[in-house]
């Protein structure tokens, strides 16, 4: 991991900058920029060049290549502190970051399916695997996704509040099946996704991670049968409700739609690299078409939590409806 302190840079030659940018551009490790101060505009080359840069919180926020942050040096030094715990992980997702988005939705679902199929046989995974235990899921009855039509709007919700709503593959092959049927339908002009109980969705179902038997075959399947891709499909008609919580692959599937509403109370959270894996639910593509692919690997290498007034500042959601806390 590199750092790059951005303020003794302000007064650097042009030459230096872009030099400098192209060859930050073409490397491996990541690179952390550091602001104090606001970064003239002549720096964006290496702001657009770094994985993301920490700025004081009296720089311009407006910026997506900014990260604000209370102090950045101590900020960089625990982002740096979290990367050396999972240093291959990490750099697979810088590289993946640099891809998805400038590919279209199915390349960038490929590109990041490779990569997570991969990591889940890396020892990383292996090693958080063997520190969280065997885990069981006790049986479930009826569907875990309801579905309601009502004239020309189609309701869908996540019907598992006693896991938090957690994404098992039935949940994904019933969603799956659900949004088929607005893809199909072209009388459905309206689609309203949310999750039953105080929570949206808490993600991967964590008692079904590394079972897999065949790395290729769930690279495959992740692709086929994935319900963010129809809802990216779909995405002018589709408005997801969060109330809550969306970790992992709640707010990855979310950020698809093309209205994402939020509860004040809620939170967004991204933590798969702790566990030695990248995001697999097309997050990777949708996070950073809203808020920018350096904010994006700072929610993704950090795996902090954005309130609902941060994730409206930076256009991770669309809104924030105070009666949906209700």
């Amino acid at each position: 991991m590199r750092r790059l302190v951005l303020d003794d840079w302000h007064d650097a030659e042009a030459s230096r900058v872009e030099a400098e940018a192209a060859r930050l551009a073409d490397s491996l490790p990541l690179t952390f920029g550091v602001a104090t101060r606001q970064p003239p505009d002549r720096l964006r080359p290496l702001l657009e060049a770094v994985t993301l840069t920490l700025a004081a919180p009296r720089v311009s926020a407006r910026t997506r290549e900014l990260v604000p942050v209370h102090d950045p040096l101590v900020a960089c030094d625990e982002l740096a502190r979290l990367v050396a715990c999972r240093p291959r992980t990490s750099l697979a997702l810088g590289q993946l970051l640099r891809q998805t988005p400038r590919l279209d939705t199915l390349q960038g679902l490929a590109a990041e399916a490779a990569a997570y199929s991969m990591l889940l046989g890396g020892t990383e995974f292996a090693s958080w695997l063997a520190d969280r235990g065997t885990l069981r899921a006790a049986p479930e009855d009826g569907p875990l996704v309801h579905v309601r039509r009502e004239n020309d709007q189609l309701s869908i919700q996540l019907d598992r509040p006693q896991r938090r709503n957690a994404l098992n593959f039935r949940m994904r092959e019933e969603l799956f099946e659900a949004l088929e049927l607005a893809f199909v339908d072209g009388t459905i002009d309206r689609v309203e996704l949310d999750g039953a109980g105080p929570v949206f969705c808490s993600g991967g179902d964590l008692s079904e991670f590394g079972t897999a038997a065949d790395l290729v075959a769930a690279y495959l399947v992740r692709l086929d049968r994935a319900p963010w891709r129809l809802i990216d499909r779909l995405r002018d008609r589709v408005t997801v409700r969060v109330r809550g919580a969306a970790v992992g692959a709640g707010v990855e599937m979310a950020a698809f739609a093309g209205r994402l509403v939020s509860s004040p109370g809620a939170f967004f959270q991204l933590p798969e690299v702790a566990m030695g894996l990248v995001p697999g639910a097309g997050g990777t593509v949708s996070v950073p078409r809203r808020i920018g692919r350096w904010r994006a690997a700072w929610m993704m290498l950090s795996g902090a939590r954005v309130e609902a007034g941060t994730a409206l500042d930076w256009g991770l959601v669309d809104e924030i409806d105070h009666d949906h806390e209700r």
